[in-house]
């Protein structure tokens, strides 16, 4: 007899992240069921049990926590998996406390909330082992290599390639530069599936997307009894990537008190998790990547120069899309063919002329903007080939924003509230980029040169209303 599919109970109050929830799992091979509140939600436990319970963090009856409070209190065995539009600290650490099993911020990766859901299906460790919204254990791939997908021919390429194939021989820590959306995580995977390395582990981890409360923890680990809630040890990204390789993606995010601690561990090759009174022995290979001008940041005070220096022993500089434009046919092929094979249909031909009208466009994005650009020209295009106008249409789209002057003219009078005026300005400026960047989060960090939690902090402090609740929007 073939074992029963895990049953899922789904609750939140968007009924088009309801059906996208509901038809991803379906797709997995799960049993779903869905809630649009709490009232709800509790009539469907009443008479149900379900392996996993995915709760919204903000219903229209209350808060999700009390769901989580509710399946606790009633020593119910469904692991609950927290989702939050709001990202704070403050919401991560009340869940895991309360016992959730993991948690996600909307909105949410289709492919990390696979991974959370099979994660804890499993009953894989979760809470403080290295989770799908921070950091993942990038499993191995059939068929071509990492090296092999870093696609381009312009000398700036070839370059990059013979770098990587170079440095890969060695144990060195590594530092890749580039802008957002160029691919630092892949150089990352070609420079472990090419070392000596190869046969352990990759951990990716997003530093700019761990609450700070929870940074010591994720890196280190802690023992059972260490904070409230901790019924047993668990491991942290440092004992994940052991006899491999650890990936610390947009390192220039990490608080300057985490930095130090991290410069600690990299320089002793050992850590000690929360509650722990010995080191344990690490074996990783450290890889980071940034967006920044670490060299800059140091400068500031914002970067710790010995923690530069350590990590900045090799550097590879992935070079933006404008600069490689005559690479833009061959990526666009293998982008194409990329999302052909996830959607099961034929790819389409390529036209130049559509390759004319996409060189056109800025791409300030880089290759992640244009793949984020040809799905669309796919989904709106129709026929064998990708014709310029469905292309141009999503160029047209994507740029599409109110322009906005700054700067006072001859006649305006001074501001009588210079902080107002300013804080008006700023929120226009904020807005227009949000919006240049399809209100990705991460990318629009990039493009005005602050940090990811600087976004944050101004997106709250001038109330500006994004998109946090569709599918379509997402910081990294």
């Amino acid at each position: 007899m073939h074992p029963q599919p895990a049953s899922i109970l789904v609750v939140d109050d968007e009924p088009d992240l309801r059906t996208l929830y509901e038809l991803t799992l379906l797709r997995e091979g799960y049993r779903v069921e869905t809630a649009a509140d709490i009232a709800q939600a509790r009539q469907l436990l009443v008479h149900n049990r379900y392996e996993v319970v995915i709760t919204d963090m903000r219903l229209p009856d209350g808060f999700g926590m009390e769901l989580l409070h509710d399946l606790r209190k009633q020593q119910r065995t469904e692991r609950c998996l927290v989702m939050t539009a709001y990202g704070s600290a403050e919401n991560a650490v009340e869940a895991l406390r309360a016992g959730a099993f993991d948690y996600l911020t909307k909105p949410v990766d289709l492919k990390q909330f696979r991974a959370v859901v099979a994660s804890a299906i499993q009953g894989t460790d979760s809470v403080l082992a290295p989770k799908a919204s921070t950091a993942r254990a990038l499993p191995a791939r059939n068929g071509p290599t990492a090296l092999d997908r870093l696609v381009g021919n312009s000398q700036a390429m070839q370059n990059v390639k013979t770098r990587v194939a170079k440095v890969a021989r060695g144990m060195a820590p590594v530092l890749v530069r580039g802008e957002s959306g160029t691919g630092k995580e892949l150089v990352a995977r070609a420079l472990h599936e090419s070392s000596q390395r190869a046969g352990g582990p990759l951990v990716a981890v997003n530093c700019g997307a761990i609450p700070e409360a929870l940074l010591e923890a994720e890196f280190f680990g802690a023992r059972k009894g260490s904070y409230t809630g901790a019924t047993q040890d668990r491991p942290g990204y440092f004992q994940a990537a052991q006899g491999g390789t650890l990936f610390l993606d947009e390192i220039g995010d990490l608080p300057l008190a985490m930095q130090s601690k991290l410069l600690r561990a990299i320089q002793e090759r050992s850590v000690r998790p929360l509650g722990a009174t010995q080191e344990e022995p690490v074996d990783v290979r450290i890889v980071s990547a940034t967006h920044r001008d670490l060299a800059a940041d140091v400068q500031a005070g914002r970067f710790r120069q010995d923690l530069y220096y350590r990590l900045n022993v090799i550097e590879v500089v992935i070079p933006p899309l404008r600069e490689r434009r005559e690479d833009l046919p061959d990526l666009c092929r293998a982008l194409l063919a990329r999302i052909a094979q996830e959607s099961g249909t034929p790819a389409p031909e390529l036209t130049e002329a559509t390759v004319a009208a996409i060189a056109a466009h800025p791409l300030t994005g880089n290759v992640r903007e244009l793949e984020n650009l040809l799905h669309r020209a796919v989904a709106l295009g129709d026929g064998d080939e990708l014709h310029v106008d469905s292309a141009a249409s999503c160029v047209g789209a994507a740029t599409a924003a109110p322009t906005t002057s700054t700067a006072l003219t001859e006649n305006e009078p001074v501001p009588r509230d210079l902080q107002a005026w300013l804080d008006e300005q700023e929120r226009n400026i904020l807005v227009r980029a949000l919006q240049e960047n399809h209100f990705n989060r991460t990318a629009t960090a990039a493009r005005l040169g602050i940090s990811l939690r600087q976004i944050r902090y101004r997106i709250a402090r001038l109330n500006i209303a994004t998109p946090g609740d569709t599918p379509g929007d997402h910081e990294s």
